[in-house]
This record gives structure tokens, sequence and C-alpha cells, in this order.
């Protein structure tokens, strides 16, 4: 269920929801250009002790250009979360629960156009997008990862080598995580986990981020069969401004990529049928 309040500007529909699941109310802000139906929509996953505000310039881009979005916070991946939901039971597969339940929520708005949602995650959101779209490949067109932390479980478990060695708790960048969260990683392996996902992929890293390596991106973008990697020189784990309007741009462009071929493969759907109507009355 989504409850929220709406602002109306020139250009979009501004609305702040809630959504309910797994007992833990997630809280949104929808982004939905003015007048418009049957759109397509990104949802915008924030990374490691993120805010779905983190997007918002990005989410009014979109739809100033057409295109509806959703911001959402994790529970229980920030400390500027308000769910209630405690960081120290926070995993990853806790955060993939919460963008399932945005998924199945906005599928039941009539203004958008089911067949065009697409998944857009930085860093920890996008591992926790990327292992989403595998268990929902229906549900997604297309994926965009921005500098994805695809090294998560990589990192943790070789700092916690034995599963003895994993504390109760352990303070990251201003956030406490919980033993949980180590556990649920100690037989993950990212190159069994992602991959099989058949819709288009982009892929944008920096070339020095020291955080997540370039080479996870490298390595994701040889394994997706349909995927791309723009790298940008100079930029971080975190892109400078003129980096971020880069980055939209791309995205931007790369949606339209993805809403062109699907009005091509309807198109070709309609002549293939067209064809076989026309053989079968000449059979006649």
């Amino acid at each position: 269920m989504a409850l929220g309040k709406e602002q109306r500007g020139s250009l979009m529909q501004i609305k702040n929801i809630t959504i309910a699941h797994h007992n833990r109310a997630i809280d949104a802000t929808c982004y939905k250009p003015e007048g418009k139906n049957c759109l397509p929509l990104v949802i915008f996953s924030h990374g490691y002790n993120g805010h779905g505000e983190d997007f918002a310039v990005s989410a009014e881009y979109f739809a100033a250009n057409g295109i509806g979005a959703v911001c959402f916070n994790f529970c229980g991946g920030s400390t500027r979360d308000v769910s209630g939901f405690p960081t120290t039971e926070m995993t990853l597969f806790t955060e993939k629960e919460d963008l399932i339940a945005v998924i199945d929520e906005i599928k039941k708005w009539e203004w958008v156009d089911n067949s065009q949602i697409y998944l857009f995650g930085s860093s920890q959101g996008g591992m926790v997008s990327a292992l989403t779209a595998e268990e929902r490949q229906e549900d997604v067109r297309a994926l965009i990862l921005l500098y994805p932390a695809l090294c998560i479980a990589d990192d943790w478990n070789a700092r916690f080598k034995n599963a003895e060695d994993i504390p109760d708790s352990e303070e990251l960048w201003g956030m406490v995580l919980g033993r949980r969260f180590f556990e649920t990683i100690r037989e993950f392996r990212i190159k069994e986990q992602i991959g099989q996902y058949s819709g288009r992929v982009l892929l944008m890293h920096g070339t020095e981020d020291n955080v997540v390596s370039l080479e996870y991106s490298v390595w994701a973008s040889e394994k997706y069969p349909n995927a791309r990697l723009e790298i940008f020189p100079g930029e971080g784990h975190g892109f400078s401004e003129a980096g971020d309007r880069r980055m939209e741009a791309m995205a931007l462009y790369f949606i339209h990529e993805c809403m062109k071929r699907r009005l091509s493969d309807n198109e070709e759907d309609r002549t293939v049928c067209t064809l076989a109507v026309r053989q079968q009355h000449s059979v006649l």
C-alpha cells in the first residue's frame, strides 16, 4: 500500500509516498511528468549510507524529459532513514526485498508503462539492482549501474576470513552494520550471482575510483550478454558535478535507445502477424 502527499509544478508532479512490506515501511518520492500517461519509469537506488534525495536532481531531469522516476530510501540503509528499521538488521537481501516492493508498487500505477521499468543503482544500490534484475527479469526493461559495488562480499569476506572473526557490529563511514550483514554474504560469490540478466545494461565507472575497482565493471560488461561500459576519466566513487551531468545525459540517451528498440520490436511483431494472416488467407 502506498500513501503520500503531492506537490505540483509546471513540468511534473512530485509526491512523497510510503510503501509497506515485510513489517517495514519504505519512504519514497515519485516524480511524474505533468499531464502524461503510459510512461517509462526509472527506480533510483542509493548507495551505502545514502538517501533517496541523492538522486533528486537526476529524477527531476528525467521527469522534465518525459520519464517518470522514483527515489526511495532503503530501510536501515542509512543513518537518515526514518523507517525505524535498524542499520544493524539491514543486509543486501533486505535491500533487495525493498527494491522488489517498490517494483511491485509502481506496477499498480495506471500511468506507468510496465514494459518500460528501468533500474538505476549506484554503488551498493547498484549491487542490489543487479541482483534484483536477475530475479525479476520480466519486470526490468534495462539496467543502469553507476560504479556498482560488486566487490562488497569479496571485500568483507577477505576482511573476516572465518565465521568466528565476524563481530557483532562494525562501524563503516558513520553507519553501524550488524552481524547479519556479514553472515548473509559468507558463501556469496558475485560472479555466480549475476550475468544471466538478458536485458540491456549500461555501466558507468570512473578511472579514479578507490572504493570499487573499475575491474568489477569491466568484468560485468563482459559477463552480461547485452552490456555497455562507459568509462569516466578522472572520476572517483561519486562523480563531480560535470560527471553527474554527463552521466544523466548518457542514461537518458540509453533509455531512449531502449524505448526505440521496444517500438521497433513491436512494429516487427505486427508485421510478422500481418504476413501470417495474409498467408493464411491465401491458403484458404
